[in-house]
């Protein structure tokens, strides 16, 4: 599913776009798409029609775009396995499964249509209303404001966020007994770390996927969380990962992050380190790639 670098490619694509753009109109063809929305809120349509747009949000995987007005909403989205938000002219016929249309007049680039397109349903568009932050600090990347959506509160800040608390990520780790690699996909730890991500950020720091969390040293720990934000950082400099068709920028562009892999879908092939093979290994309904010379699982000493 798309992870931290594409969905913030998704972010960086939109703002010039919709920030300051009224929604003119909105067309749902896929209600399931609007899983997440409260009805009792409002009808989706009418809540967002004539409303002006603010610059876009993001924290860890969650996208949403501010409505200027009162009560404070925003628009959520979140991509799910499948999901695209993607810039189009009026008019173009989508190749894609479009799931839900906006149809926006920005003060410069004119009318545009923004298309939800998601194959598998996983993802979603909702309205939501906007709280204030737990630690005061502003919501993500992308806004000055504290405000955050409601359905967005659980989710922790990711390691490129300036507001994210180092220490207590350090605090977290030490009291986690489960595996390492689950805790970098705990949401609620940190956020906008997948599969690939955390694949990737724990080669590089020579980790075990199924270290135990709270027997990492603090040296161990600092050098692992610097690898994720060097990781993260790369595939967002070079547009995100795209295996598919699926991962794409607004624009419909793939990104190359996925020719930088060391470990992530590697297997079979050297290890760019040592030269032992890449093994996979299962995780989680899903794969787990490490070289086992590097990475070696390494057992807590017993206590004298």
């Amino acid at each position: 599913m798309p992870e931290l670098p594409e969905v913030e490619v998704v972010r960086a694509g939109l703002e010039p776009a919709v920030t300051g753009a009224t929604i003119l109109g909105v067309e749902v063809f896929e209600p399931r798409s609007l899983k997440r929305h409260d009805p009792l809120a409002g009808v989706f349509e009418t809540l967002l029609t004539g409303r002006v747009m603010q610059r876009p949000v993001r924290r860890g995987k969650f996208l949403w775009l501010p409505l200027e007005g009162m009560p404070r909403r925003a628009i959520v989205a979140h991509l799910g396995m499948s999901g695209q938000i993607l810039l189009r002219e009026p008019g173009m016929v989508e190749a894609g499964l479009l799931r839900i249309r906006l149809h926006i007049e920005h003060p410069v680039h004119g009318e545009l249509w923004v298309h939800f397109v998601d194959q598998r349903i996983f993802g979603s568009m909702a309205v939501d209303a906007l709280v204030p932050t737990a630690d005061g600090a502003p919501a993500g990347l992308g806004t000055d404001e504290a405000l955050i959506p409601t359905q967005v509160t659980h989710i922790a800040r990711d390691p490129l966020d300036p507001a994210f608390d180092d220490a207590a990520f350090f605090a977290a780790l030490a009291c986690k007994k489960t595996d390492i690699k689950r805790a970098l996909l705990d949401q609620t730890l940190v956020s906008g770390i997948g599969n690939i991500y955390a694949d990737e950020a724990l080669w590089a720091a020579r980790i075990h996927y199924a270290q135990p969390a709270n027997t990492l040293s603090r040296a161990k720990a600092r050098t692992l969380l610097a690898e994720v934000r060097h990781v993260l950082e790369k595939a967002l400099a070079e547009g995100g990962t795209s295996f598919d068709a699926q991962y794409v920028n607004v624009n419909g562009a793939s990104g190359y992050f996925s020719h930088s892999l060391n470990a992530y879908g590697q297997q079979g092939k050297p290890c760019p380190r040592c030269g032992t093979l890449i093994v996979r290994e299962q995780f989680m309904n899903r794969g787990s790639h490490f070289c086992p010379h590097c990475q070696r699982l390494r057992r807590p000493r017993a206590a004298a």
